[in-house]
């Protein structure tokens, strides 16, 4: 079998963040098509250690990973390291935490 390596933000239409309250981050990550949506969630390419490592978070801070069929959509859940505006906070938002994710490696069948 031929496998290939790619980038997520080659295969995603959106890719963003937001905050789901002030103590959890969400990535969505909308995909160009059902076929590539197909590939990314069978490849197992997308695990909680591999977010986790990505993030440099702890394995239990990735809170859910789960594709959703009918949007063709991905989405993260992750605990914010610092709360919505706690001080030091540099996202209140959390809108700007998707770039990491643009550039994960997956590696995909032919």
């Amino acid at each position: 079998m031929n496998e290939t390596t790619v980038q997520l933000q080659d295969l995603a239409s959106v890719i963003r963040s937001k905050n789901a309250g002030p103590f959890i981050l969400t990535i969505d990550v909308f995909f160009k098509s059902r076929e590539i949506f197909k590939k990314v969630q069978s490849s197992g390419s997308i695990t909680r250690e591999r977010i986790a490592h990505l993030y440099q978070i702890d394995i239990k801070d990735v809170l859910e990973i789960t594709f959703y069929d009918p949007a063709t959509a991905l989405k993260i859940s992750l605990k914010r390291w610092k709360s919505s505006a706690a001080p030091g906070d540099t996202d209140v938002f959390g809108s700007q935490q998707h770039v990491p994710i643009m550039m994960f490696d997956l590696k995909l069948a032919g």
